[in-house]
């Protein structure tokens, strides 16, 4: 057992140390049986200044501190000079504080990855590789071409030669096509040498003799453009309308030739032939050196197209899914007319991105319209293959991560194919969560690249987390589809925000869900372990709820939140399928659901002998028959002595409620409740103390947690205090310093 150092120690040694030296006695002190984490927690209040999170336990403030301070030094938002205890001319700081990185955050315009991959930091980058597990991309902004590169060789050496076995992206509301694409086929496992780039000295001279061969997105996408969703189209038409205005207005310029769809992609991964510009930056394209390039279109058209996309591709890539801000872009672009028609003949076409969307929206283009109907092929199950996507066995394999999580990161056509791409094969993949990326129609892509997965030999996915504001599935199927995508799945957590909309019905091939994501058939048996579902409003069909329930014999844990249903019998049918077909069940969970109703069927479930953890949250319990509701709930819970814990937040339970739920721990009840939520309830500081002098009068044991979270014990802090001390002498109380006049307006409602 560790001891902590003496206050007067501490406070004579505090200001002699700096962090270097106090690493190094670090390994002496542990061999003393001391502890030095008050020092650590020191500087971290005195250096830092922020307070961690009330959520977050923190069991080595060591390690704590040391990861970031390196996550400041490398963003150079700490200056190590400004304090003694930080700078020493006989140690790096970040090579010294690496060991102790676990996870890392990239931000922006990817500051910290050119730093990185420099050769001084060599030594820092070998650490690294060991140590760090979670590489995380917060905020990312467009890049240029250098920035790129650095974080092709991080990924290349942190992912294919390090430990890094988690890739998170969070909010990036515009993703920069050819970036993502690379954060994605690296997290992959797969590696391509950047053009002109240094060779992978760990890779051996097999990979330096290597030609690269073409870049991750035209490898993956090949030179056809699937069909585009409803954004997209929408988009292109406002850009065509707008082109047409602005062509009326052109004094002069002979009329746009007329490119196909293939030259146009052409243009997008060649650059242009002219021999005088500058080659297009890696959001265009990131072709190496000695790599073919397809033949040239025209002359005039090349020429434009190279100048324009090399401008447009530092605005917005282009294959970003037309949000808000593209459109606002576009604007800006217009507005720049005089320079481009002091550029030639070619120049009067809006920039590449415009022009490809505009050339895409011609209905007479044939090969549009073949395009298309291999676009709509991929809805029915057909090999990925069929949408122009090669195979990747040209890229060099490497280790690949085995977590993926991207949040609020919207997902064009372009970007989910290459994910659906990716996924077919990624037999590493072990959890993976999508949420709200805004995937639309191409869910059933996802589902059917999820299908091929669990095809694959040694396939490891066993978690899926879904999240979305709209689904073109109703939740209840979109969840059979992937229970029987992915039979091996033991944990799903599903969510849909908005009820279902089916994708654009008017488009031939697109009038609904393919047959074989949806079916009437039976769902086979399924490993799942753990369900989480949260609901849209509208009332669900129970049916399709039991028939999930009857294929899931291993579920542990279920969770529902919002969910509604036609009637209190629907709610009925639902708990007796997890009586006679859940035999493992252990933790139920409701979440925002009207229950008010449901009280028959809620004594049903305090009576169930299998349920160790029950939570009714903001579930208007007591809202009717109080009275006579609370003695046949504390009657159920007397009797059962399997539960340990009961969540009952948010259910208006009162200081009447709490006395009566006091009597589950008297002394004939046979209850082994351990673990009691309360939060939110509307419990006064002498109802609290009643509560708690009954407990002392039963002379019961400790019984474990009480949470008081949000109650209105700020009314009268004297005999809140007196109750929470009588507390802390049978459980461990867990409350809060809130202000209940925020819940004025529910008060009133009680009365």
């Amino acid at each position: 057992m560790e001891k902590a150092l003496p206050g007067p120690i501490l406070q004579s040694i505090l200001p002699l140390l700096n962090i270097y030296y106090l690493e190094r006695i670090e390994e002496t002190a542990l061999k003393k049986g001391l502890s030095t984490q008050a020092i650590w927690r020191r500087l971290w209040d005195e250096l830092m200044k922020t307070r961690p999170s009330s959520l977050e336990s923190v069991t080595c403030w060591r390690a704590k501190f040391m990861e970031a301070f390196f996550s400041h030094v490398l963003r150079g938002t700490i200056d190590v000079s400004s304090d003694r205890r930080l700078c020493d001319q006989r140690f790096s700081p970040l090579l010294h504080s690496s060991r102790h990185v676990r996870q890392l955050t990239i931000c922006n315009m990817l500051q910290g990855a050119t730093e990185l991959v420099a050769e001084p930091n060599r030594r820092v980058l070998e650490t690294l590789a060991s140590s760090l597990h979670t590489l995380k991309f917060r905020h990312l902004l467009f890049s240029d071409v250098a920035a790129q590169q650095s974080l092709r060789q991080l990924l290349h050496q942190l992912i294919h030669h390090g430990a890094v076995s988690q890739v998170s992206l969070y909010s990036w509301p515009v993703p920069e096509s050819a970036l993502f694409i690379l954060i994605l086929t690296m997290s992959a496992g797969f590696w391509q040498p950047g053009p002109g780039g240094p060779p992978c000295r760990l890779c051996g001279e097999a990979s330096r003799g290597r030609a690269p061969s073409r870049d991750e997105g035209s490898l993956l996408l090949g030179s056809r453009r699937p069909r585009r969703d409803a954004a997209e189209r929408c988009a292109a038409a406002l850009m065509a309308s707008r082109r047409k205005s602005e062509a009326k207005q052109t004094a002069r310029g002979a009329p746009a030739a007329r490119v196909t769809r293939r030259s146009t992609q052409e243009s997008l991964t060649a650059g242009g032939t002219d021999p005088k510009r500058e080659p297009l930056p890696p959001a265009t394209s990131h072709e190496a050196p000695g790599t073919k390039r397809p033949p040239s279109a025209p002359a005039t058209t090349s020429s434009a197209s190279a100048s324009s996309s090399t401008s447009s591709s530092k605005r917005a890539p282009a294959s970003s899914a037309p949000q808000p801000k593209p459109l606002k872009r576009f604007k800006r672009a217009a507005g720049k007319k005089g320079a481009r028609t002091r550029q030639g003949s070619g120049a009067e076409s809006e920039d590449l991105y415009d022009f490809v969307f505009i050339v895409a929206g011609e209905k007479e283009d044939g090969e549009e319209m073949e395009i298309g109907e291999v676009a709509c092929g991929a809805l029915d199950g057909s090999d990925p293959s069929c949408l122009g996507l090669p195979a990747l066995e040209a890229s060099q394999r490497f280790r690949s991560i085995s977590t993926l999580e991207l949040f609020t990161v919207p997902l064009s056509t372009e970007a989910a194919l290459t994910l659906c791409h990716l996924l077919s094969s990624w037999v590493s993949l072990e959890s993976l969560t999508l949420s709200y990326n805004g995937l639309g129609s191409n869910i059933f892509r996802l589902l059917d690249s999820l299908r091929a997965l669990s095809s694959q030999a040694g396939c490891r996915l066993r978690a899926l987390h879904l999240s979305d504001l709209f689904s073109p599935l109703p939740i209840l199927e979109l969840t059979r589809a992937i229970v029987r995508a992915l039979p091996l799945l033991r944990v799903l957590s599903i969510r849909v925000d908005h009820p279902s909309q089916r994708d654009n019905p008017a488009v031939p091939g697109n009038a609904g869900p393919p047959s074989h994501i949806i079916g009437d058939e039976e769902i086979p048996e399924n490993c799942l372990e753990q369900l989480e579902m949260g609901f849209p409003r509208g009332a669900q069909p129970a049916p399709l709820l039991c028939s999930v329930l009857k294929a899931s014999g291993s579920l542990q844990q279920l969770s529902l939140d919002s969910a509604t249903f036609a009637s209190p019998q629907d709610f009925g049918l639902v708990l007796q399928t997890l009586k006679e077909y859940n035999l493992a069940l252990k933790r139920l969970s409701f979440h925002d659901m009207n229950l008010a109703d449901c009280q028959s069927e809620v004594l049903f479930l305090l009576q169930n002998l299998t349920l160790q953890e029950i939570t009714f949250s903001f579930c208007r319990l007591f809202e009717k028959r109080p009275a006579q509701f609370l003695p046949e709930m504390v009657a159920a819970m007397k009797g059962n002595s399997t539960l340990k814990g009961l969540r009952l937040p948010g259910n208006r339970l009162g200081n009447a409620g709490l006395l009566a739920l006091a009597d589950v721990f008297s002394e004939d009840s046979s209850s082994s409740l351990c673990q009691l939520d309360i939060s939110s309830n509307c419990i006064k500081p002498d109802g609290l103390l009643e509560f708690a002098k009954r407990l002392e009068r039963w002379g019961r044991g400790a019984f474990g947690h009480l949470r008081l979270f949000q109650n209105w014990l700020d009314q009268d802090a004297v005999t809140a205090r007196e109750a929470i001390r009588r507390l802390r002498a049978t459980c461990h109380v867990v409350s809060d310093s809130w202000d209940s006049s925020q819940a004025f307006a529910d008060y009133v409602s009680t009365m």
